[in-house]
């Protein structure tokens, strides 16, 4: 798998095809690998956190979420690098998990929510199996939660957990839970469980193949979002120029 380095993250110059086809190898080889979907946002708390940057680069995927990581792989000649948009990422599994019987376990969301993901995506996808799922806390799950959880995994053993908790909270736990489950793949995708449980309005894909959609969620969570695009989008651009000319240099370890 080829990869771009877009600020010392290694996003991965796949198409939603082959994206999907590593993860069906690794959950058919027994791999524990977790994937993370990257845009803007995971690369730029990639530069304020070196533990951020870490986990980015020690995950068996980054994917490129976001139209500008696109545009930069194809920039370096990855001409057919397309955009793995979680969500789509998500109902591409999950269709393709009917026939081949993989199966799913939801963690995430706010209370109820994974159910209701979990009976939509049902509903939607009939013979989709989707063994558990589990809102957890806000805060860092105590010792007794935790090994509720892997025990519930341990018997479940699903072949892909869905996590939902938001950049960069889910890849952390998906970095120090990976080992730990009784799983093949982990992939955060974040606000898909509430586009596809249908609390959140999607941005229409017209506005998604532009490049505009932190615009069109700007728009509908102004308070929440605010800070992280007006600091992230132009400190993002002007870090990208400076690699692409030469000026900065950013290592993948």
């Amino acid at each position: 798998m080829e990869t771009v380095n877009i600020l010392g993250v290694p996003i991965a110059a796949v198409n939603m095809a082959q994206a999907a086809e590593l993860i069906e190898e690794w959950i058919q080889n027994g791999r524990k690998k977790y994937v993370a979907v990257t845009g803007v946002h995971g690369i730029m708390e990639s530069q304020y956190t070196e533990e951020i940057k870490r986990i980015h680069q020690c995950a068996g995927m980054c994917v490129p979420d976001g139209m500008p990581t696109v545009w930069i792989g194809k920039y370096y000649g990855h001409k057919s690098m397309a955009r793995v948009y979680g969500p789509d990422l998500m109902l591409e599994m999950m269709e393709r998990s009917v026939e081949r019987g993989y199966t799913h376990f939801l963690f995430g969301g706010k209370e109820g929510v994974p159910e209701l993901l979990r009976d939509r995506l049902v509903a939607r996808f009939p013979g989709l199996k989707i063994v558990g799922t589990l809102s957890p806390p806000f805060r860092p799950m105590d010792e007794r939660e935790e090994n509720n959880l892997r025990n519930l995994i341990q018997h479940l053993s699903p072949d892909i957990i869905w996590v939902g908790l938001s950049t960069p909270r889910q890849e952390k736990w998906m970095a120090s839970h990976i080992e730990k489950m009784k799983t093949k793949v982990m992939i955060g995708v974040g606000a898909a469980f509430d586009f596809h449980a249908g609390l959140v309005k999607q941005a229409p894909r017209w506005v998604r193949r532009a490049g505009l959609e932190w615009l069109f969620r700007l728009c509908i969570e102004p308070r929440r979002l605010w800070r992280r695009y007006l600091k992230n989008n132009p400190m993002f651009i002007w870090m990208m120029m400076l690699q692409i000319m030469g000026l900065r240099k950013f290592k993948i370890s």
